[in-house]
């Protein structure tokens, strides 16, 4: 199989070149599931944001991190309400599923801006 080479009439910056072909290997877009992490305090509220971080991203399915075992307990209850608010701020389907794990917690120094965005846009 010969590949054809396109010739280009400008230089183009490399990074333009490098999303491109990044697109071509992802099904979704980095930006879409950074936001999930920036949303997140906005979208569970802050008494489980406390609690909870966003932790790896694997196809359609998002693992968080809890605290403790009771808080990862509590948590499975809201799973369902958990993913639709969260497909809902992203304004795309994204997430399927949410596992709970137990491991290290911490919050966005950004966390109080965009809580406060996510309010602004949904009252």
């Amino acid at each position: 199989m010969k590949r054809t080479r396109v010739k280009l009439k400008h230089p183009v910056p490399i990074g333009n070149l490098l999303d491109d072909v990044l697109k071509s290997f992802r099904r979704y877009d980095d930006r879409d599931l950074i936001r999930a992490w920036e949303l997140w305090e906005a979208v569970v509220g802050a008494e489980i944001a406390i609690h909870t971080r966003p932790a790896v991203f694997k196809d359609r399915l998002l693992i968080v991190y809890a605290s403790s075992s009771v808080w990862l307990h509590q948590l499975r209850f809201k799973k369902k309400e958990i993913i639709e608010k969260l497909n809902a701020a992203l304004k795309k389907d994204l997430i399927d599923d949410i596992r709970f794990r137990i491991g290290p917690v911490g919050s966005s120094p950004d966390s109080e801006k965009n809580v406060e965005q996510y309010n602004d846009r949904n009252t």
